[in-house]
């Protein structure tokens, strides 16, 4: 029994390793710089986004405090997915933006560096969310001994797979922005091994809409010497 006692007691407890802050900046990030676009490349009223990541984000927090992680999952699914749809509609809105030269070179320059970032953020977002079954379910055990990513920190020895406090290491959303970053700058993971079919996907899918907003980028900046 006192064995049984001292395992529970050193089970972390539900969602109390992870922060979430970092992840709700980025999407409130997300729905700001929706704001700095041009009216011809959003979908409908430029704070329309930002407005629906607050209506959604407050009663997933709430939802996440007061431990009901089925609607906590749910209501940040849903999340990820209109900002997801923004993005891609705003992205094609761009393309078409192109031959037409209805805006200003500037504009398209701005626009096509802002939704990159935001291609950034949403990945980075789902990577996060869906990870060895999220967050929610990363705080359920120590450590990160399996997921869609190998980390470097998971095939370390001990001495590097220490968080600051002393336990198990285990990723964050720090963590997986890098990664999303890397899949944005190097069109590759780099130093994280991708393993599970959906990241792959996912990967190649933030790769292809990286690679159109640096080619629109490029193809601009030339236009306009």
């Amino acid at each position: 029994m006192t064995q049984l006692n001292n395992s529970k007691n050193d089970t972390p407890a539900v969602n109390s390793l992870e922060p979430r802050w970092p992840a709700m900046i980025a999407l409130l990030a997300v729905g700001g710089m929706y704001l700095a676009l041009p009216a011809g490349l959003a979908v409908g009223p430029r704070w329309v986004l930002l407005a629906i990541v607050g209506a959604l984000l407050i009663p997933a927090m709430l939802a996440h405090h007061g431990d009901h992680p089925v609607a906590n999952a749910v209501l940040g699914h849903l999340l990820s997915g209109v900002i997801t749809i923004f993005m891609l509609w705003s992205v094609y809105l761009l393309i078409l933006a192109l031959p037409d030269r209805k805006q200003p070179p500037a504009d398209l320059l701005r626009s096509a560096a802002l939704l990159w970032i935001t291609n950034i953020l949403v990945f980075a977002s789902w990577y996060w969310r869906l990870d060895a079954g999220g967050p929610h379910q990363r705080a359920k055990r120590l450590g990160h001994p399996t997921g869609a990513f190998l980390f470097p920190q998971m095939s370390a020895g001990e001495k590097h797979t220490k968080e600051k406090d002393g336990r198990p290491w285990s990723p964050r959303f720090v963590d997986y922005l890098f990664l999303a970053f890397n899949s944005s700058t190097a069109l590759s993971p780099t130093d994280v091994p991708v393993l599970s079919r959906w990241a792959k996907g996912m990967m190649m899918v933030q790769a292809l809409i990286s690679i159109t907003v640096i080619a629109i980028l490029v193809g601009r900046a030339i236009n306009t010497l």
